[in-house]
Parts: C-alpha cells; structure tokens; sequence
C-alpha cells in the first residue's frame, strides 16, 4: 500500500513538473508574440515613412531611370556577390590593420613630436631659419657672372678645405690660435731692447723665417696674377 502511494505520489510530482514546464513555455510565447506585435506596431510608422520618402525620391528620378535599369542594376550585384563579400572582408582585414597599427603610429607621432620640440629647444629651427636668410643675402649679393665663376672655382674650394680639414692641419691651427690668445693677454716688451732679446729667442727666428718665406709665396703669387697677358 505504501510502495503504491509513493509511486503515485511520483507520478503526481512528474505531472506537475510538466504542467509548470508547458505553463512557463505558454508564458514565454505569449511575451514574444506580444513583443513581436509591439514591434510591428512600433515599425509600421516607421516603414510607411520610408515607404512614403522612397516613392518621392523615386519620383524625383524617375525621368532618369526606368525598371530595366534597375533589374539590370540588380543582376549586375548578384553575379559580384561574391566580389562584394571578397570587398568587404578586405575591408574588415584593413579595419583589424588600422586598429593594430593605430596604437604604433600614435606612439611614432608623439615621439616625432618630442624630437621636433627638443631640436626646436636646442635652436636647430632658429638656426635653419637664420641660415636662410643667410643665403638669401649671399645670393641677392652674387651676379649671374659671379655665380658662374663661383661654381668654376668650387673644385679649388673643395680642394682648399679638404686641405684644411686634414688632422694635422686642424690641430696646427688650433694649437695656435690657443698659444695666441695666451700670448696676446700677456704684456708685451716693444721697447728696441726687448725685441733684440726677442730675437735671440730661437723660435722668434724661425717664425721671422717663416713669416719672410711666406711673404715671398705671396709676393710671386702677385706678380703672376697682375701679370698681364
């Protein structure tokens, strides 16, 4: 008697389980059907305007077009469905491109910015600008004829200050442009005395010699440019 009324008491339970289950499933399509209806509702007005606007659009071209036109417009898009797919995935695969590489060229941006602001800082700009108006000065003070003869003479500058830029050169120059600055802050001895002293001075000697055999160069250099021909 007791195994029979828990068996039926099972059976019980299993039906109203599945009476709930088709009463919840009933609930759940009523919500949608009456979703569904208050979606028409809300998309008829809606649909009807863009009815209304294409009708009067169309309207307005309908002198231009005719419905081969558009039948043939239509085909034309079926047969390059697939390019059009094709189209849009490389849309997409540009799309994925651009965020990637957005990031990277923010950054390369914002450093190009920095090293704009610390040349500008460092005064490359204000030096470019004064340079300009340099050559603007040096080419408003050239003639055409003096141009010409200033690219005639570029090799022999080229030359000259490739000459100049050589180690030994440089360092010569330098070294002595700093032994003169050192002299020149000394006092200096101009009576006849003192230069006779000077002249004991062995190197005072050599850099008279120096000076006269340079004098010479420049002095045979003159004649053979006032020469005439």
């Amino acid at each position: 008697m007791d195994a029979t009324l828990q068996k039926l008491n099972q059976k019980i339970d299993l039906l109203t389980a599945q009476v709930s289950y088709l009463s919840e499933q009933a609930q759940i399509n009523e919500r949608q059907r009456n979703e569904r209806a208050e979606l028409v509702r809300d998309i008829t007005p809606l649909a009807n305007q863009a009815f209304t606007l294409a009708v009067e659009q169309l309207e307005e071209v309908q002198e231009y077009i005719d419905l081969s036109d558009l039948l043939r417009l239509l085909k034309r898009l079926l047969r390059n469905g697939r390019n059009l797919e094709k189209l849009l995935d490389q849309l997409e695969s540009l799309t994925d491109l651009l965020e990637t590489v957005g990031p990277l060229a923010d950054d390369a941006f914002g450093k190009v910015v920095d090293l704009m602001a610390g040349l500008e800082a460092k005064g490359y700009f204000t030096f470019a600008r004064g340079s300009a108006d340099l050559m603007d000065h040096i080419v408003a003070s050239f003639s055409e004829e003096e141009l010409n003869r200033l690219g005639d003479s570029l090799p022999q500058i080229a030359s000259l200050v490739k000459d100049f830029a050589q180690p030994e050169v440089f360092d010569f120059a330098q070294d002595t442009l700093a032994e003169a600055r050192q002299e020149l802050a000394k006092p200096v001895n101009t009576s006849n005395l003192g230069l006779v002293r000077q002249l004991n001075n062995p190197d005072v000697r050599r850099g008279l010699a120096l000076s006269l055999r340079i004098m010479q160069v420049l002095g045979a250099q003159a004649v053979k440019t006032t020469k005439p021909e």
